[in-house]
């Protein structure tokens, strides 16, 4: 956040919190010792420069299941792996997870706002 004005070519003021984990990090038990790669990002055009000690990620698409959350009680995330997502048509696709932190996100507060999107595939 302390470098967020270095970024030139911003489209749009949203930030987002993204996540990528390794193969079968979600077929098995939960291990914090487990480790991923988690990223702090804003959209910019694909022109814009990168300033140092900075990287460029492209997102590539595909379907996610987004689901909007209100508060900074993070059970939403057990929720969704435990209970919606066996529960529904789908399995994990194994690509990146994020949130999106627009402008109804306030760290910590009860009222923040955030979108989180868990990417999908029709299961087999």
């Amino acid at each position: 956040m302390a470098r967020r004005n270095e970024v030139s070519g911003r489209l749009g003021t949203n930030f987002f919190s993204l996540q990528v984990y390794p193969d079968g990090y979600f077929l098995q038990a939960f291990d914090p010792s487990v480790l991923f790669t988690k990223y702090a990002l804003v959209e910019v055009s694909q022109s814009t420069a990168t300033p140092e000690g900075m990287l460029n990620f492209q997102l590539d698409g595909g379907l996610y299941a987004v689901f909007h959350h209100k508060g900074n009680d993070t059970s939403i995330f057990q929720e969704i792996y435990t209970q919606w997502l066996p529960n529904s048509e789908y399995e994990l696709d194994n690509r990146p997870h994020f949130e999106l932190l627009g402008e109804k996100y306030k760290n910590g507060d009860p009222n923040s706002e955030e979108e989180i999107y868990v990417p999908i595939k029709t299961k087999k």
